[in-house]
């Protein structure tokens, strides 16, 4: 199961949110770089990079902080937060972007969606943000009347490759991963790899998810890691040791 700490992104700074909500933000670093070879010296083989700025606006507004990621870590890098249209897309891959995240795209233009699947593949993945089991999009802003299940079974059949799906009354909390809520959206695209995003505390969680792989939930085959890492709740190298 791989492992993605994550960097959030806010005015070029590596802060963390809780629930999504900007007006509750905590700053970790003013060097988001630093931040992100802290993670690659713990071991870390992936880091998921999220513009916040963006994800409300739709527009690039911490590239030139992922640029400088990708260089000074070498790791790839999964990104999202603001990538509405296949132009967006073909420049973060052009900049390095190993994996890019789509949401409210997905969600609101099936027809790009279907092109982004056909033109990027496996460089794509949806992400899925549930509140109260229905997908938000807009920086988790709005709310559709979509389930996630729904949604994610309606992605596979466009083409989709990857889900990451967030349950955001979790996002940030540090009080355990809805499995629950995960296992129904697994189990809705059993072919398809899903990411677990949001609420991870302890070491717990994380044999709890390995417990719903064991189960059969072989397609949840990785996990985002935030705030517990921020807290010291978390160790990422007693995370990697365990997967």
């Amino acid at each position: 199961m791989d492992i993605y700490p994550a960097i959030d992104l806010k005015g070029g700074e590596c802060v963390r949110l809780v629930q999504g909500k900007f007006e509750e933000v905590t700053t970790y670093s003013k060097d988001p770089v630093s931040m992100a070879n802290r993670w690659k010296d713990a071991g870390a083989k992936w880091l998921h990079v999220v513009d916040l700025d963006g994800a409300r606006t739709g527009n690039g507004e911490n590239v030139e902080a992922v640029r400088k990621i990708i260089a000074k870590t070498g790791l790839p890098v999964q990104f999202g937060g603001g990538m509405r249209n296949s132009e967006a897309v073909a420049r973060m891959i052009g900049l390095g972007v190993a994996r890019v995240v789509i949401g409210t795209v997905a969600s609101e233009n099936p027809e790009a969606a279907t092109e982004m699947f056909a033109a990027f593949g496996e460089q794509i993945a949806v992400g899925v943000d549930a509140r109260d089991g229905f997908v938000a999009v807009h920086g988790w802003q709005q709310l559709s009347n979509e389930t996630a299940e729904a949604f994610v079974v309606r992605m596979e059949a466009l083409g989709a490759k990857r889900f990451i799906f967030t349950d955001i009354s979790r996002d940030g909390m540090l009080i355990g991963v809805n499995i629950d809520s995960l296992a129904k959206v697994a189990a809705a695209v059993p072919n398809t790899p899903v990411i677990a995003s949001g609420g991870v505390a302890t070491i717990a969680d994380i044999d709890a998810l390995l417990a719903l792989r064991a189960s059969g939930r072989l397609n949840v085959d990785g996990v985002i890691i935030g705030q517990a890492l921020y807290a010291g709740t978390v160790s990422l190298e007693e995370t990697l040791a365990r997967v």
